[in-house]
């Protein structure tokens, strides 16, 4: 069972018991800021987690790159990125399959020693972890596939989405001026008009339904403002897949094999309810 935000709001204040005892995820196409403190109330973090991040796949064709944090956190400490890529480490292979993926730290250079002293000091644990980290990534790999799971802070990040959205909106709207520009190159635009529509599919943000907050204990999707009605199915279905391949679950064991979370016994870290 899903729940928009305002149906798991309404619910609450009915006096029904918590939602979490009755919803297995949350999906909202309202503000990002907003589902984030419906999920932080009453959703709550997996023990042991600073922060919850946005999880977003950017538009790579033909290969999902998932970039967290796409928002939620403008300021980050090291453990909290080290957090955040055992976070999408899980979900990449929980919900789309990949196995063993590749961990990136975007910086300003693929030296170790590149980067903020957050960034620098994240890289040095990682690096002494079990992932299968690839070590620090600039922002033109983003897009080049060379990492399924691309780790920075919610400030960096959110810009990097944004801009990867408009500069791809802005690329298809471009091939298009140009195939209508005259009749030699519409009877082109005929013959690549599939293939185009494709590509144009896999930059739409409603092919993939939006953001997943990751580090909480329920799968909670953010899909986009404007998501058209498959847009909303979509995200119904990310949400769905992630109950169904136990990603809560798996995420905590993860975080507490590699000794990345703050206190507990790692057994208690995806407990249900509390």
């Amino acid at each position: 069972m899903t729940m928009s935000a305002a149906a798991w709001k309404a619910a609450s204040s009915r006096g029904r018991g918590p939602p979490t005892e009755r919803a297995d995820a949350l999906v909202s196409p309202g503000p990002t800021g907003a589902t984030l403190a419906a999920a932080m109330l009453h959703v709550r973090r997996i023990k042991g987690v600073h922060r919850p991040a946005v999880a977003v796949v950017v538009p790579v064709p033909g290969k999902p790159t998932l970039l967290l944090d796409a928002g939620a956190n403008a300021e980050v400490r090291p453990e909290h990125l080290v957090q955040f890529a055992y976070m999408g480490a899980t979900f990449m292979e929980a919900v789309h399959g990949v196995t063993g993926p590749r961990v990136g730290l975007l910086s300003i250079g693929e030296e170790a020693k590149k980067g903020t002293p957050e960034v620098v000091e994240a890289n040095e644990r990682l690096a002494a972890g079990p992932l299968n980290f690839a070590g620090n990534i600039e922002g033109n790999d983003v897009t080049a596939g060379v990492v399924d799971v691309v780790v920075t802070d919610g400030f960096t990040g959110n810009v990097a989405v944004k801009l990867m959205e408009g500069a791809a909106s802005t690329i298809v709207s471009a091939i298009r001026d140009v195939i209508r520009s005259s009749p030699i190159s519409a009877v082109g635009g005929l013959l690549i008009r599939r293939r185009v529509a494709g590509l144009r599919r896999q930059f739409d943000p409603n092919t993939t339904g939006g953001g997943v907050l990751l580090g909480v204990r329920r799968p909670v999707v953010i899909a986009h403002g404007g998501s058209s009605a498959d847009g909303i199915a979509n995200a119904v279905r990310l949400a769905q897949r992630a109950v169904d391949e136990h990603m809560i679950e798996r995420t905590a064991a993860a975080l507490g094999e590699a000794g990345a979370l703050r206190s507990a016994p790692a057994a208690s870290f995806a407990e249900r309810h509390e």
